[in-house]
């Protein structure tokens, strides 16, 4: 991805979005586009209508923290996004030294290990940037089992949702978890531009599924921390998943996932069967 283009891109779809008068602006003028004008965000923000012409061309460089903050909030960013715009405007930044080429982990500490094995009643894995499935307890495994053995998916969350069939049936919710496949994807894109096999993976669906094309050009970034997962599992049926996404100190770029105990009688009496099983 070019950083330039990329903050282009992402600056508009996210000026387009916000109606003059969710702004306090005048929106009784006649408007060719959708969203505000660039008059109305330098505005907003408090900066030439020059200067912010030139920050939405990605030409960002000595443009200080505090400016690009302000044109977070003029456009109504929420942290994530904010965090977005930051990592766009680093990478734009010129290097001070060469860079060594990123690549993501693909294993964890014994200790990390150790931590998903104590959490028996419970599915949990780690993943890293890559959306790769890097390692799981037992029922995490077995939960996720289709992921792991799809040739298609091949043990990478990104990859089964948008190029495995069976995607769709474990997903109930597909069409709202690819959304969010994608922003997240997006997101650390923008956090890790050096990461050659990330790109690879972003060529390789932007190849291969449409629909990851068309919800790649809405430049939505998320990412998620709490949410919850509708999932239709081939042995045990319909799941209805809490799902917590914690940080992992000290193994950057890792994250350990959870589906804590759940209150749903049906689905802890669902998973305690496929834990049975594993």
């Amino acid at each position: 991805m070019d950083p330039r283009t990329e903050m282009k891109d992402f600056l508009q779809s996210r000026r387009a979005r916000i109606s003059p008068a969710d702004s306090g602006l005048d929106g009784r003028r006649r408007r060719r586009v959708p969203g505000l004008r660039r008059e109305e965000v330098a505005y907003l923000a408090d900066v030439s209508v020059d200067y912010y012409a030139r920050i939405e061309r990605g030409d960002v460089v000595g443009v200080s923290e505090v400016v690009l903050r302000a044109v977070a909030r003029a456009l109504r960013l929420d942290e994530t996004e904010t965090t977005h715009l930051l990592a766009l405007a680093r990478a734009i930044q010129p290097a001070t030294a060469p860079k060594a080429p990123v690549k993501p982990r693909e294993t964890v500490r014994p200790g990390v290990q150790a931590i998903l094995d104590s959490l028996v009643n419970a599915p949990a894995w780690v993943s890293n940037q890559r959306m790769d499935f890097l390692a799981g307890n037992a029922l995490g495994r077995a939960l996720y089992s289709d992921m792991l053995t799809d040739p298609d998916g091949r043990g990478n969350n990104a990859r089964y949702v948008f190029l495995a069939e069976g995607s769709r049936t474990f997903f109930r919710d597909w069409d709202d978890d690819a959304d969010d496949v994608v922003a997240i994807l997006r997101h650390y894109a923008a956090l890790r531009p050096d990461d050659g096999t990330l790109a690879q993976l972003i060529e390789e669906l932007s190849a291969r599924s449409e629909p990851f094309r068309e919800r790649w050009a809405a430049h939505r970034v998320r990412l998620h921390r709490a949410t919850r997962k509708r999932v239709h599992h081939h042995v045990v049926g319909d799941l209805d998943l809490a799902y917590e996404r914690l940080h992992i100190p000290g193994d950057e770029g890792l994250s350990l996932f959870v589906h804590p105990v759940q209150p749903d009688p049906v689905t802890t009496e669902r998973l305690a069967s496929l834990a049975v099983r594993t």
